[in-house]
């Protein structure tokens, strides 16, 4: 048998994986990870994740989620053992991987099928639940957010798909000067020593921004359309809710959703939170930015 094992600092937690006795995959299927390789680490990866093509379907789960990721579809099965199944699908409906990962997420094994694109997005997508599910026992936090920086300090803008987040950072870097992009979809927050930071991570959606990047973060602002440019700080009520909104959670499982909220409140005690009603334009960018900016 051979196994080709590669490590990685995501957001500066280590993670491990290993392609086991395939020539069909490599890390050619992730490209985005490059930035993030490195060649040891001192501590225990946080993710374990073996790619493993003779991994077959565990019939002793029971299906208890299906939701639409935005580009595909991922069925959820909890496993008897504390662990979990997930089938993963493109948005075609072919089953692209199948994953199965212990309590906690330390341990994942998956299977890939189908076309080269196929397996990419399958591996991509498993590793990024994997990563999520593994860091939030971990204090972090994986966020769907647009992370613009500037100065040293980072602000995502979080909103509803289709809103307007990566215009708005777009229009940070056209309007503002210095201003550089960190992540386009999905950067990572973390609380160290009383203090938040943003980070850089190799999923940024269309965008390919994959920055292995450690920045203090900011504020977080949410986008919200509307026909005239405001913006309001938010209370700590609501910023725990639309924090929680944005990122990865699993709410049936309690274990990782009240470790998910402990962290969204350490997060929102320290950092300010806003709204911005908006227009798609400079002015929007501006109030924003002279409003936020560290």
């Amino acid at each position: 048998m051979r196994e080709r094992t590669h490590l990685f600092h995501i957001a500066d937690y280590p993670v491990r994986i290993t392609f086991h006795d395939t020539d069909t995959d490599d890390m050619s299927l992730l490209p985005s990870f490059g930035p993030f390789a490195c060649n040891e680490t001192e501590d225990k990866p946080i993710l374990d994740l073996t790619v493993d093509n003779s991994l077959k379907p565990r019939r002793d789960g029971s299906q208890i989620r299906d939701f639409d990721t935005g580009n595909g579809f991922t069925l959820v099965h909890a496993l008897p053992d504390g662990g979990y199944q997930f089938v993963i699908r493109d948005i075609n409906g072919r089953d692209c991987c199948l994953m199965q990962a212990s309590h906690r997420f330390r341990e994942c094994r998956c299977a890939l099928n189908g076309t080269r694109d196929m397996r990419s997005f399958g591996l991509n997508d498993a590793i990024m639940l994997a990563f999520a599910f593994s860091t939030a026992f971990h204090g972090g936090l994986l966020i769907h957010a647009s992370c613009a920086m500037k100065d040293g300090w980072a602000y995502p803008f979080t909103a509803k798909s289709g809103t307007g987040k990566s215009t708005h950072t777009g229009l940070w870097m056209k309007h503002i000067e210095g201003v550089e992009l960190l992540n386009d979809d999905n950067p990572v927050i973390r609380v160290i020593r009383n203090e938040a930071f943003i980070y850089g991570s190799p999923w940024s959606g269309k965008t390919p921004c994959y920055r292995n990047m450690k920045v203090r973060l900011g504020a977080v602002t949410k986008i919200e359309r509307a026909p005239a440019n405001s913006i309001e700080r938010q209370q700590p009520v609501s910023a725990f809710g639309m924090m929680l909104s944005a990122c990865s959670s699993m709410k049936w499982d309690k274990e990782i959703y009240n470790q998910l909220c402990d962290t969204i409140t350490r997060i929102v005690g320290i950092t300010p939170t806003y709204t911005l009603h908006c227009l798609p334009d400079k002015q929007a960018a501006t109030l924003c930015h002279r409003t936020i900016a560290r």
